[in-house]
C-alpha cells in the first residue's frame, strides 16, 4: 500500500510539474517592443488665465519593485501603511513650468531628490502650486512660485495622505488646510500575530440588502482599529513659510470643503460603527460647518451606517445627501434629499428635492426645486439663472432645467429632455468660468450662456460651440470644427468676445497637441505645444472606420487596421484580431450610433491588438457589441444571441472587404470584455483562440447585479445561469488564454474568477492558458508584466491563430 501511495503521489507531482512553466519575465518581438517601450510625453496643467503652463512628467510603467510595497486593504482602500498614501498613486518624476506663449521650459529648480510627486494644486491666484512628494517614511507638503520656478519643502513626512487629495488652499492665497498624521499616533495592529479574542461575527436584521461584491472590506476588530488609525488626521493650517497651527484635532476626516467667500469650513467626518460589507462611504458619517477661525457653527448632517439599501442604480440614502458650498454666493449650502425615501420601486411623482440653506442656518432651509427624476448635477449661474440636471438609467432619461435661484416658485424650464445614450442628439456641455470667488459657475455674457458639444453625427465627429439664449431657449450656432482629416477637441473658451478658444487637435498619426483658436478667424492656429509622435513604424498603417449592420438591422462599426503597405487591390487572407467590450442599450437607434474617429491619434497600448498590426494580422479595435433591451426587456434577456450576432457582423463585414481569412479570426476584450471573449468562444464556432484579461465568469459569486444588470441571482437565475461561462465550461473547445493580476480590486472581477474557470476548463479537458500577473490590480502596470503580457499574448496568437 505504501508502494502505491507514494507512486500516486509521484505521478500526480509529475503531471503537476508538466502543467506549470517556470518561467521568467520574458519580452515581446521587437516590432511590438518598439511600440511598447517609449517614452510618454508630459501631461499639461494650464493655469485659469492660461499664463503659464505646468509640465508633469513620469514614467511610460511603474516597476514591478513599486507594486511590491507594504499594503492595507481597509474599507475599499489600499494604501502603504509606512508611507500613508494610496498604494496605487502614480507618481510624476519631473515638473517644468514655460509661459504659454513661449515654447521655453523651465526646470522647476529645488525638486526633492528622486521626486515622487502626485497631488498637483494650483492656488486660487495661479501664482503658487502645491504638490505632494513621497518619501520612503511618509508624504512631505511642496510649494512652486511659479514666477521664480522654485519649489520649496513646508512640512515634514507627516502629511497623511491616505484618502485622497491632503490638502486645500484657503482663500488668502498664503494658508493651506492640511490632514497631517497626530503626534500621539499608535502603532497599527499585526493581524498576523495578535491571537483574536473571540470570533467573527455578523448580523442579518431581516431586511434586504442588495450589495453587491465589493473588494477590500474590513474583516475583524483588527481591521477597525486599523482602519480607524490610517484614517484619523489633525488639520492644520500651514502657511507659505512652513509654519504650522493645529486647526483640529485628530478625527476621521474624510471632506473638507471651505465656503467661496473663505470665512467657513464644513468638515465631514467618519463614525463608528463601522461596516465589513460595504466600503468606507457607507460608514456613518457627520459634517460640521466651522467659521474660518475653528468655532463650531452647526452641524448640518448626520447620516447612519448605510448597510440596507433599495434595490437599482437609481437608489439612494434617506437623509441629506449631495451637499455642497453653492459657487456664486459667499456661503450658501446646497443638498438633495429623497422624496421616495430613496427607493426607485415606490411610485411618485417627484423623486428629489433640492434645498438651499444660508449661513450661520439660523434660518430655515429653502425649497429650491422638485424634480421628476434623481438629482444628478447643478451648474451655478447668478442670482436668476442656474442649471440643474436629473437622470432615470431603468430608461436612460436625462433632463437639463433653468431655474431662477431667486424666485423657487418659478417654473422650472425644461432645455432637453433627451435618451443620454444617444449621442447624436448631445446638445454639448455649458462652458463655466472662474468668479469674483474663484469657483466655477456658468460663462454669461448677459442673457447668453454657452455650450461645447463633442459634435457626433451619422456622418462623423464635428465638435461644435452654440449660443444659448436663457429667455428664448434658442440656441445659436457660432462654430462648428470644419477637418475631416484631423480630430478637434474643443477645451475651453477663453474669451468669447475676440473667438479664442483652447482647442487640442490630433490626427492618426499626428500627436495631440494644444492650440489657440479664434473662431473668428479663419485658419487662425497659435500652436501651444509640440509633442512628437513616439509610434512612428505605425504611422503609414490604414486606419479607417468601417460601418456595418447586424442581422436585426442595428447598425455597427468598428476601427479597422492594416498592415503597412497592404496591398488592397491583391488583398492578401490575412488573420484577424477582434477587440471588443459590450454595452447595454435601451434602444436600437442609442445602440447603432458610433463614437469612433478614424483621425484620432494612433496610440497603441496594452489594453487592445493594435500592437499586431506590425506583426501581419488584420486588427479590427472596439468593434461595437450593443446589447439591447427594448420596452420591459432587459439587455441580458437575450445576451448570449446578441453577442454572438454581433461578432458574426464583424467577421462578415471585414470578409467582405477581402482583407481576411474567416478561418483565422481571434477576440480580446479587458473586464466585461474578457466575460464576452469567454461566452463567445463557448456559444459559437466563429473564432480559432480567444484572449480574456480579468474577467469574471460565474455571476453566482456576484448575485447582487453585475455591470448594468439590477436584477440579482434568485430573480432571474436562468440569465445568471445562461450568461456564466463557468456552467457552460463543458461546451468550451477553443483554446483560451486567460489572464488575471494577482491582486484585482474591481468589484466583481475576483482574481478567484479566474482560478475556478480554468480549473474547470482544465478539468474539463479544454485548451486553456492561465497567466497570473504578480502584485497588479484590475489594470495593469508594471513593465515586467505588461510586457510579458503581450509576450504571452504573441506566443498564444503565433500557436492557435496564425499558424
Amino acid at each position: 500500500m505504501k508502494l502505491k501511495i507514494t507512486l500516486f503521489l509521484f505521478l500526480n507531482f509529475g503531471f503537476f510539474a508538466l502543467a506549470q512553466e517556470n518561467l521568467t519575465y520574458q519580452k515581446p518581438s521587437k516590432s511590438i517592443l518598439d511600440l511598447a517601450d517609449y517614452e510618454r510625453a508630459p501631461t499639461v496643467s494650464m493655469d485659469t488665465k492660461k499664463e503659464n503652463m505646468l509640465l508633469l512628467y513620469r514614467n511610460t510603467y511603474k516597476t514591478l519593485d513599486e507594486l511590491n510595497q507594504e499594503e492595507l486593504r481597509l474599507g475599499g482602500l489600499r494604501i502603504n501603511p509606512v508611507t500613508n498614501i494610496s498604494s496605487t498613486v502614480t507618481y510624476n518624476t519631473n515638473l517644468k513650468l514655460r509661459k504659454v506663449n513661449n515654447m521655453a521650459e523651465i526646470q522647476v529648480s529645488g525638486l526633492p531628490a528622486n521626486p515622487k510627486i502626485s497631488n498637483i494644486l494650483w492656488s486660487p491666484n495661479d501664482q503658487k502650486i502645491l504638490f505632494s512628494h513621497t518619501t520612503n517614511t511618509g508624504v512631505e507638503l511642496w510649494v512652486i512660485d511659479v514666477a521664480t520656478a522654485s519649489a520649496t519643502k513646508l512640512t515634514e513626512a507627516t502629511v497623511n495622505a491616505n484618502f485622497g487629495n491632503p490638502f486645500n488652499w484657503l482663500s488668502d492665497n498664503q494658508t493651506i488646510l492640511v490632514k497631517m498624521l497626530p503626534k500621539n499616533r499608535q502603532p497599527l495592529l499585526d493581524s498576523k500575530k495578535d491571537l483574536p479574542t473571540g470570533p467573527i461575527i455578523s448580523n442579518a436584521s431581516g431586511e434586504k440588502s442588495q450589495n453587491r461584491t465589493y473588494p477590500d472590506m474590513l474583516k475583524n476588530k483588527n481591521d477597525e482599529a486599523n482602519f480607524e488609525n490610517i484614517i484619523t488626521s489633525e488639520l492644520y493650517k500651514v502657511n507659505l513659510n512652513g509654519n504650522a497651527v493645529l486647526f483640529k484635532e485628530g478625527a476621521m476626516f474624510i471632506g473638507e470643503k471651505i465656503s467661496p467667500d473663505g470665512n467657513y469650513i464644513m468638515l465631514t467626518t467618519i463614525q463608528k460603527p463601522f461596516s465589513y460589507v460595504v466600503p468606507l462611504y457607507r460608514f456613518p458619517s457627520k459634517t460640521i460647518v466651522y467659521d474660518i477661525r475653528g468655532k463650531e457653527i452647526k452641524t448640518v448632517n448626520e447620516v447612519p451606517l448605510n448597510e440596507i439599501m433599495p434595490k437599482g442604480f437609481m437608489a439612494v440614502r434617506k437623509g441629506k445627501r449631495e451637499m455642497a458650498w453653492r459657487n456664486d454666493k459667499p456661503a450658501v449650502l446646497s443638498y438633495v434629499v429623497a422624496l421616495d425615501e430613496g427607493d426607485p420601486a415606490n411610485k411618485v411623482a417627484l423623486r428629489d428635492e433640492v434645498f438651499l440653506w444660508n449661513a450661520p442656518f439660523t434660518d430655515n432651509p429653502v425649497s429650491l426645486v422638485k424634480l421628476q427624476q434623481r438629482f444628478s448635477d447643478i451648474t451655478w449661474g447668478n442670482d436668476n439663472i442656474a442649471i440643474v440636471f436629473d437622470e432615470w438609467y431603468d430608461t436612460r432619461n436625462t433632463k437639463t432645467y433653468l431655474i431662477n435661484p431667486s424666485n423657487p416658485a418659478q417654473q422650472a424650464k425644461v432645455i432637453t429632455d433627451r435618451n443620454a445614450q444617444d449621442v447624436y442628439s448631445d446638445p454639448g456641455i455649458f462652458e463655466t468660468k472662474k468668479n469674483e470667488f474663484n469657483k466655477y459657475v456658468l460663462a454669461l455674457e448677459k442673457d447668453n450662456g454657452y455650450r461645447i458639444g463633442e459634435g457626433y453625427t451619422k456622418d462623423g465627429q464635428f465638435p461644435f460651440i452654440d449660443e444659448f439664449n436663457f429667455k428664448t431657449l434658442k440656441k445659436n450656432r457660432i462654430y462648428t470644427s470644419p477637418y475631416k482629416d484631423k480630430k478637434e477637441d474643443l477645451i475651453e473658451i477663453e474669451d468669447i468676445k475676440s473667438g479664442k478658444v483652447l482647442v487640442q487637435i490630433q490626427s492618426k498619426s499626428e500627436y495631440p497637441n494644444y492650440y489657440f483658436r479664434n473662431i473668428k478667424k479663419q485658419n487662425s492656429l497659435t500652436a501651444l505645444t509640440d509633442f512628437k509622435n513616439p509610434f512612428e513604424s505605425i504611422k503609414n498603417v490604414s486606419k479607417e472606420v468601417i460601418k456595418y449592420k447586424r442581422k436585426d438591422g442595428v447598425e455597427l462599426s468598428g476601427t479597422l487596421y492594416l498592415p503597412a503597405g497592404y496591398d488592397k487591390v491583391k488583398k492578401e487572407k490575412l488573420p484577424l484580431l477582434i477587440w471588443a467590450y459590450p454595452a447595454e442599450y435601451k434602444d436600437k437607434n442609442s445602440a447603432g450610433q458610433s463614437t469612433q474617429n478614424s483621425n484620432e491619434f494612433t496610440f497603441p497600448n496594452y489594453v487592445s491588438f493594435i500592437y499586431w498590426v506590425t506583426k501581419g494580422y488584420v486588427v479590427l479595435d472596439d468593434a461595437a457589441f450593443p446589447i439591447i433591451g427594448e420596452g420591459t426587456t432587459e439587455p441580458n434577456d437575450n445576451f448570449i444571441t446578441q453577442l454572438v450576432d454581433n461578432a458574426e457582423a464583424a467577421i462578415n463585414a471585414v470578409d467582405a472587404l477581402g482583407y481576411i481569412n474567416r478561418k483565422k479570426v481571434a477576440v480580446g476584450g479587458h473586464s466585461y470584455g474578457a466575460f464576452m471573449t469567454a461566452n463567445l468562444l463557448t456559444h459559437s464556432n466563429l473564432f480559432a483562440c480567444g484572449i480574456a484579461r480579468s474577467g469574471a465568469y460565474n455571476r453566482t459569486l456576484t448575485p447582487f447585479g453585475f455591470q448594468t444588470e439590477q436584477r440579482n441571482y434568485w430573480e432571474v437565475p436562468e440569465v445568471y445561469n445562461t450568461m456564466s461561462p463557468f456552467m457552460n465550461a463543458d461546451k468550451m473547445k477553443t483554446p483560451i488564454l486567460l489572464v488575471h493580476g494577482e491582486a484585482d480590486n474591481n468589484p466583481g472581477t475576483f482574481t478567484l474568477q479566474t482560478e475556478r474557470y480554468f480549473q474547470a476548463l482544465k478539468g474539463l479537458g479544454a485548451p486553456a492558458r492561465m497567466v497570473i500577473l504578480p502584485k497588479e490590480a484590475h489594470g495593469y502596470v508594471a513593465k515586467e508584466n505588461i510586457l510579458h503580457l503581450l509576450w504571452e499574448q504573441d506566443q498564444f496568437l503565433e500557436k492557435y491563430l496564425k499558424n
